[in-house]
């Protein structure tokens, strides 16, 4: 028996086989039954069926977020927000009404700096001790989660006495004079400061995750690729949210292996895939083959302005291929990050030897890449995972960006090169890594087509012939997102699993800029609204 039929203007299918005027869906328990023309679909209904109309909206399948950090995320962004400050005095300003905004508590927290407020002057704590003097306990999370800023307090409180660069490019960099500047790099420099920083309570992190999600399903958002599970308690808190209730979002788990992974603490991650609940499991593991341009680790072919990008994450790099090849033994699907050209490179040979026919490995981020890597990442199937806003929300087209400058004009032309891997024929999933950049999918596909910030209508374009059709920008938060994970989904046909939304405009048809106020009507995960929450 039908459960519910769905009616709307359109439905897009992505089928590949065409929409054949269809404009109504058919659900029984949790399934997506029958799509066709209303005529043919209502007749299926029964007394009990729940009919849902909405006249002018589109049907679509469910989106997909192909790289996410939300757990991970609730320790970054605490305090104030530092996303779109530009300009040294911004930056004053908004520490100013930060310090208001937290006075009389214990540390001062913002979180999503870009480096362009620093204006070409490497990054410290000045402007954190001039508004609120070093003696306050202080911490600022970078935009790109690789790095952060302590205040001269927070670093002592944390043990940080003295400048150190370790060779897998974490560290804590000091000035001329031998001085820490208070700007802290990577994972294992970064902890040390966190750690020292109060914790939220579990009762509070389960209500922050919950809020997170049910706001990622409110656009759209049915399922994400979730990179990492370093919060310990992060199983704990999805079954807490699952004992009273289904997750808003299904999510799919890559835990971290780092150069300090165990081989024990690889067998556990063998171990534990498939582990979860139901709506969220462990399936993957993700490797750091690099860190970030901005911070000076990511690998590159040559070093960059300053002198930094000249090493892997991992020392040896070999050992990382040894543990990929594990993985893939094992048949653990992989998920590298990997930005610099070097590392994009290596992490493309080294998955491309691995055997044919086993399960499919991905390469995260892939901000500056050559020809014959694109070509050998669409050859070997191996899957593109990229960010549209980490290039339209942080370089710039005159080249005066932190990325940009570092790089220079022959790298940086090479920019996100989305329309070409499309293009090289591989899969190309697309997302946001969120707290990096918002989860709003709508505003990553706008600006995946036109390559710049539409939410910044005087923002300059960067590489125009990289741009997404309409088309190719949904298939990247569906089709493309599924095949990501070997699965034939993203797609409205009988049999698939009901995970849709209704939205307001027709993604294939309305410009970039009319996606950005597109409003979700409708999302539907399992057959199960999840956005408007139902009353119960």
């Amino acid at each position: 028996m039908v459960d519910t039929i769905i009616i709307a203007a359109r439905v897009r299918t992505l089928d590949g086989a065409g929409d054949l005027a269809a404009d109504a869906v058919a659900i029984t328990d949790g399934t997506i039954t029958a799509v066709g023309p209303r005529a043919e679909i209502l007749p299926l209904a029964r007394p009990s069926t729940h009919l849902i109309t909405h006249p002018q909206a589109t049907i679509i399948p469910g989106l997909v977020d192909a790289h996410s950090h939300p757990i991970y995320s609730l320790g970054i962004v605490r305090g104030i927000s530092l996303v779109g400050v530009r300009t040294y005095a911004e930056l004053i300003a908004a520490l100013e009404r930060g310090r208001e905004a937290q006075r009389g508590e214990e540390w001062f927290s913002a979180w999503g700096l870009d480096p362009s407020p620093f204006e070409g002057r490497p990054i410290s704590n000045a402007a954190l001790h001039d508004v609120l003097g070093p003696e306050r306990l202080a911490y600022v999370k970078m935009f790109d989660a690789h790095s952060g800023i302590a205040s001269a307090s927070a670093l002592a409180l944390a043990g940080i006495d003295t400048p150190v660069a370790h060779p897998d490019g974490s560290g804590a960099a000091g000035d001329a004079s031998g001085a820490l500047t208070g700007h802290v790099i990577e994972f294992p420099t970064m902890e040390l400061v966190e750690k020292a920083m109060p914790p939220h309570t579990f009762d509070d992190r389960v209500l922050q995750l919950r809020a997170l999600l049910r706001d990622m399903a409110a656009v759209g958002i049915t399922s994400a690729h979730v990179m990492d599970l370093q919060d310990s308690d992060a199983l704990d808190l999805l079954a807490a949210i699952e004992s009273d209730g289904d997750l808003p979002v299904r999510l799919r788990i890559s835990p971290w292996c780092q150069p300090t992974t165990t081989d024990a603490e690889v067998a556990d991650l063998i171990a534990a895939q498939g582990r979860g609940g139901r709506r969220y499991r462990i399936e993957g593991v993700k490797f750091f083959i690099d860190g970030t341009v901005e911070g000076g680790t990511a690998w590159l072919a040559q070093p960059d302005s300053d002198g930094e990008g000249r090493a892997s994450a991992w020392q040896p790099a070999e050992a990382y291929a040894a543990r990929v090849r594990l993985f893939d033994a094992a048949g653990v699907p992989t998920a590298t990050h990997a930005i610099g050209d070097q590392g994009i490179r290596f992490a493309a040979e080294i998955l491309a030897a691995l055997p044919a026919g086993g399960v499919p490995h991905r390469i995260e981020h892939i901000e500056t890449v050559d020809d014959d890597v694109i070509d050998l990442i669409a050859r070997s199937g191996i899957v593109a995972s990229m960010q549209p806003t980490h290039c339209t929300h942080h370089v710039r087209g005159d080249g005066s960006d932190d990325w940009s400058r570092r790089l220079g004009p022959e790298r940086a032309g090479r920019a996100w090169r989305t329309g070409d891997v499309r293009r090289s024929g591989a899969v190309l999933a697309l997302g946001s890594d969120w707290p990096v950049a918002a989860f709003d999918p709508w505003e990553i596909m706008a600006d995946a087509r036109l390559r710049r910030s539409v939410s910044a209508p005087r923002s300059t374009v960067v590489g125009a012939d990289q741009a997404l059709t309409a088309s190719e920008a949904l298939e990247g938060y569906t089709t493309h997102a599924h095949r990501a994970v070997a699965s034939d989904a993203g797609r409205i046909v009988a049999g698939a699993t009901a995970d849709l939304v209704v939205v307001d405009v027709d993604p294939l048809e309305a410009s970039p800029q009319e996606l950005t106020s597109a409003r979700v009507l409708l999302t539907v995960v399992d057959g199960v609204p999840t956005h408007p929450i139902p009353e119960r």
